[in-house]
């Protein structure tokens, strides 16, 4: 899917770092957040943005890549008071879960969504959450994104934060996966993917990692 970067002859071998952001309250009490939700981190989200600092200070990050959201630009705070230069791109923000962001789930809500999710994972990802938007939407907003990441042949190692959704979206677009495979790439606050490019093939180094936060409780999980 992600052919046009692919492409390019100016570009040469890199090595990507993707997290995803640290907790949050919303995280916490389970309570869908998506692109509409501009949270911040929470205490343990701030904690766990430090200690994946402190494992990942000493690689020589090139640039810093944030959505434009808060809890993401949050995450990768000390990279960035250590000059580390930082853009945020939109496109990298996560999908809108639609007119219920922000407000605790019910019973039949909680259905709905699992309702959605099961489509997708069954190949209708063209299919909108109400109010919201689909894998398919996601992937148009984010391939210009993309492309202007991959297409700096300067920048040969880069860290990426972004969301838990958009994550599992871009995964596929980088590994040529199909979306409706999304839900194979597990993530939790503040995991590392980190991939090899080699200028026309993505490799997987690490997966889901979360080594760098043994010291401290279990994050939380999400399901969507």
């Amino acid at each position: 899917m992600f052919r046009a970067a692919q492409n390019s002859a100016k570009l040469t071998f890199k090595k990507i770092y993707i997290i995803r952001h640290g907790q949050t309250d919303f995280n916490l009490k389970n309570i869908v957040q998506g692109s509409g939700v501009d949270s911040s981190l929470n205490d343990f989200g701030r904690a766990q943005s430090l200690a994946f600092f402190e494992a990942y200070r000493h690689v020589p990050f090139d640039k810093v890549y944030t959505s434009a959201l808060k809890r993401s630009i949050e995450s990768v705070d000390m990279f960035l008071k250590a000059g580390i230069p930082h853009e945020k791109l939109a496109g990298l923000n996560e999908i809108s879960w639609g007119r219920k962001e922000g407000q605790p789930i019910t019973p039949e809500e909680d259905a709905y969504y699992h309702y959605v999710l099961d489509q997708w994972r069954k190949g209708n990802t063209s299919l909108r959450i109400e109010g919201g938007e689909s894998p398919e939407d996601v992937v148009a907003r984010m391939m210009p994104a993309v492309e202007h990441i991959f297409n700096r042949p300067d920048e040969k190692t880069i860290l990426i934060c972004m969301h838990g959704r958009a994550m599992r979206i871009l995964l596929c677009l980088l590994l040529n996966y199909p979306l409706r495979s999304m839900d194979m790439f597990e993530h939790e606050n503040l995991c590392l993917y980190e991939l090899n490019y080699t200028g026309s093939l993505f490799t997987v180094e690490k997966y889901n990692d979360t080594r760098h936060l043994i010291r401290l409780k279990s994050g939380l999980k999400t399901v969507y």
